[in-house]
């Protein structure tokens, strides 16, 4: 039976067959199989969806709206996201640039597939989340990584924007940047936004954001947006999630802006995917849009409790180094002697109970770094704490 299946592997598209190895994903499996492992592997915390949002999704119910809607989502919910913008952003971004996903990984494919064809290329800014690499291979398109550089003087992470710009080529169809940065916390300026887009502009080449965390930057209300510095036809997509400042991970809802040329291709190719996202979800969309604010920064003050203690402990310890994130809710260090992150995320596992990514999964340039998910309560992060000192022993105080 095993070789029958493994024949019959031989029937699927070659580009499937040869996916390259997602091991974010390995080890997370890998410690969901052991006894009394504490996760902050994945991108999501602890707080549930908050009941205001939960309610109003319930109420949709109650009323009925359980049936097919619009592909690119309801204009009540496309319309409040542009009011969004207006009143977060200070942006005018109309609702017919507005297009409603089944997540913001769906968001992203979605993008990518109306723009790329067999072999162009994506310049991606690294470290990336690999979903995002995994969708340009779906395309049959190849990624070129550009890394940023960790300035050790400054504990700091910094994008060479001119690396960006030298990797371009005739067949480079997109520029693929998240920002805020998931893991580093780096976040790109306007500056830079301005000049990456006036470069792009210039080579019809598109630029694809990944804004999924524009909301959880430290000490501002949100972070730089392409939508800033951008013309309505620019060669843009920005994307956005519901899941991380609204709790809303397991909803699976996020949205696409995109030039308004790009509303009625995203909405056939969305109509052969998945025919948008659910409906009555999108009411809890509304409710979180309108009513958020105060549970954001509820989350925003936990994170940055977290980030302190994180700092305190770990930014102590000489064997990590360690940058303090200025956005998103991730730590990404390296340990001193520790090379093989792979390695060092399954010790971690079998000899700590704890569960972390390893820094491979980010891109070509990311060995020996690993990713620690910090929107917890203060209690789990000081025991993750200690389950990492078991490991690798405790800093200086």
């Amino acid at each position: 039976m095993l070789d029958k299946q493994n024949n019959n592997k031989g029937s699927f598209r070659r580009v499937v067959q040869s996916l390259s190895a997602n091991t974010a994903a390995d080890i997370l499996r890998y410690g969901w199989g052991k006894e009394d492992v504490i996760s902050l592997a994945q991108g999501e915390g602890c707080a549930p969806t908050p009941d205001f949002i939960s309610d109003a999704t319930y109420q949709a119910l109650k009323e009925g709206k359980t049936h097919y809607g619009p592909v690119l989502g309801q204009p009540a919910l496309r319309q409040e996201i542009s009011d969004y913008y207006k009143r977060v952003f200070e942006l005018d971004v109309p609702s017919n640039r507005v297009f409603m996903t089944s997540s913001g990984t769906t968001a992203m494919h979605l993008g990518l597939t109306s723009i790329l064809d067999t072999d162009d290329e994506v310049v991606a800014i690294t470290p990336i989340w690999k979903n995002l690499l995994g969708a340009v291979e779906v395309a049959e398109a190849h990624t070129v990584q550009v890394p940023l550089t960790y300035d050790d003087a400054n504990s700091a992470w910094n994008l060479d924007l001119e690396a960006v710009m030298s990797a371009c080529t005739s067949k480079t169809k997109a520029i693929l940047v998240v920002t805020p940065s998931n893991p580093t916390g780096w976040v790109m300026g306007t500056e830079q936004m301005k000049e990456l887009l006036d470069f792009a502009r210039e080579r019809n080449i598109w630029i694809v954001s990944d804004e999924v965390y524009n909301r959880a930057v430290y000490g501002e209300v949100r972070a730089p947006s392409f939508l800033d510095v951008a013309k309505e036809d620019d060669l843009l997509m920005v994307i956005n999630s519901f899941s991380k400042a609204w709790a809303m991970t397991g909803w699976r809802l996020g949205w696409l802006v995109g030039p308004p040329c790009a509303e009625e291709v995203i909405r056939d190719i969305a109509l052969y995917d998945n025919m948008g996202p659910p409906t009555f979800t999108q009411f809890g969309g509304i409710k979180a849009l309108q009513d958020g604010e105060a549970f954001i920064q509820e989350q925003m003050d936990l994170w940055q409790s977290n980030i302190d203690l994180l700092m305190k402990r770990l930014g102590t310890n000489p064997r990590v180094k360690i940058a303090n994130p200025k956005s998103t809710f991730y730590a990404f260090f390296k340990v001193d002697g520790e090379e093989d992150c792979l390695a060092f995320t399954k010790r971690l596992i079998d000899e700590g109970g704890i569960s972390l990514t390893p820094g491979c999964a980010f891109g070509n340039d990311c060995k020996g770094w690993v990713r620690l998910c910090f929107a917890v309560s203060e209690e789990k992060l000081n025991k993750a704490i200690d389950r990492i000192e078991k490991v690798i022993g405790v800093g200086e105080a």
